[in-house]
């Protein structure tokens, strides 16, 4: 199986299956010199881990992080980091039943017919547990994103099923399992969730992303545009059915003198375009929208087929997650900082001794964190005007 590794200069091959004994990457070319211990990573991955709510799939995993190699004194190498996460509450026995039959909504058929074998345990490679190791990668990344250009990456769940959910501010995020930047919905969301659990039924969702303090020149034309690598991570997360860069979908109905974002000497006027031109960071915010289907393992009972091409009937029982979504801003997170953390060292390869004589603009004159919604984004982008 091909198709395992992330990134040109900073890359992320990760292994491992959701039943197996353990999952891991190996991260290499994260530059030498950067101060890390298994604690900077494990900070993320307890924002991911499962069983943190009774919203979420109870699979009990401490996702406690090993570091196996890349380190020396506490700090980078240079040379590739390896990380493994044990697995430690695998239930195989609640797919006993799956063995032969295909699951509607998952990769259970596509992979049977692309390889002629597949891991019925939870889905095996296919399954969201190896989203972990993304994020555990993501958070080296992010560390040396944040000392080295002060860039800053959040995300929040901006829609649940048909529930929008207004943006207020970024500390609201880390006090509720749904990682919601407002706290007077959260009550709702709850009660809406708990209605679906009795139901046996899922829901989607979408997660915002919003890169902060970004330098204006990371990405190239034309075919290794910022937005493009954005989107392209960001469909690999499971479940994840769009993509939207900045107004995204909501540009279709503007108008080019709404929607192109107008520049003055204090910096942009509006960012529709999410932070980015012609695959090139404007030195906005990047913001970036992922819509995620509902949840396709359910109690409904479902129509399928079995490997004999006989119709059968599936209902899924075990632990999941009514909506994937609940869990996913870490990982849209992750991916945001790996797609940036490559582009950066990218850029500093080829374009680091780069001078132009028109001042840089970085940020906008009024700064969001959604470009659709114009809510307000964290204080602390002002920083991002001194770089």
């Amino acid at each position: 199986m091909a198709g395992n590794t992330l990134g040109r200069v900073f890359t992320v091959t990760s292994f491992g299956e959701s039943h197996g004994p353990a999952i891991g990457c190996v991260v290499d070319g994260c530059p030498p010199g950067l101060v890390l211990s298994a604690e900077d990573i494990q900070r993320d991955l307890d924002r991911r881990k499962p069983g943190t709510s009774r919203h979420v799939t109870q699979r009990q995993e401490s996702d406690r992080v090993e570091i196996l190699s890349g380190l020396f004194e506490g700090r980078t190498t240079g040379t590739p980091i390896a990380l493994l996460i044990r697995n430690e509450d695998q239930r195989s026995r609640d797919y006993g039943n799956l063995i032969d039959t295909f699951r509607p909504g998952h990769a259970d058929y596509t992979y049977w017919q692309k390889y002629g074998i597949r891991d019925h345990r939870g889905g095996g490679r296919s399954s969201a547990r190896e989203t972990a190791v993304r994020v555990a990668a993501a958070a080296i990344a992010k560390k040396w994103l944040s000392e080295k250009h002060g860039v800053v990456i959040h995300g929040y769940l901006s829609q649940l099923g048909p529930i929008a959910v207004p943006f207020t501010n970024w500390t609201t995020v880390a006090t509720n399992p749904f990682f919601a930047a407002d706290d007077e919905v959260v009550g709702k969301l709850e009660s809406y969730m708990d209605e679906l659990r009795k139901a046996g039924d899922s829901v989607g969702a979408k997660i915002t992303t919003v890169a902060e303090h970004v330098p204006v020149g990371w990405g190239a034309p034309v075919y290794a545009k910022l937005d493009a690598d954005l989107a392209g991570a960001m469909m690999s997360i499971n479940a994840v059915k769009a993509v939207e860069i900045g107004a995204g979908l909501a540009s279709v109905e503007q108008r080019g003198s709404e929607h192109g974002d107008e520049l003055t000497p204090e910096g942009f006027v509006t960012n529709h375009a999410g932070g980015i031109l012609g695959g090139i960071s404007t030195g906005q915010d990047i913001v970036v929208t992922i819509g995620i289907k509902p949840t396709s393992s359910i109690r409904v009972p479902r129509r399928s087929i079995d490997k004999q091409g006989n119709p059968a009937v599936v209902e899924t029982n075990g632990r999941h997650d009514p909506c994937v979504g609940i869990r996913a801003t870490p990982i849209a997170e992750a991916m945001m900082a790996l797609v940036l953390m490559d582009h950066a060292l990218l850029h500093r390869a080829q374009n680091a001794d780069v001078a132009t004589a028109t001042p840089k603009i970085a940020g906008s004159v009024a700064r969001t964190a959604s470009s659709r919604d114009g809510q307000a984004s964290s204080k602390a982008s002002q920083k991002a005007e001194d770089l």
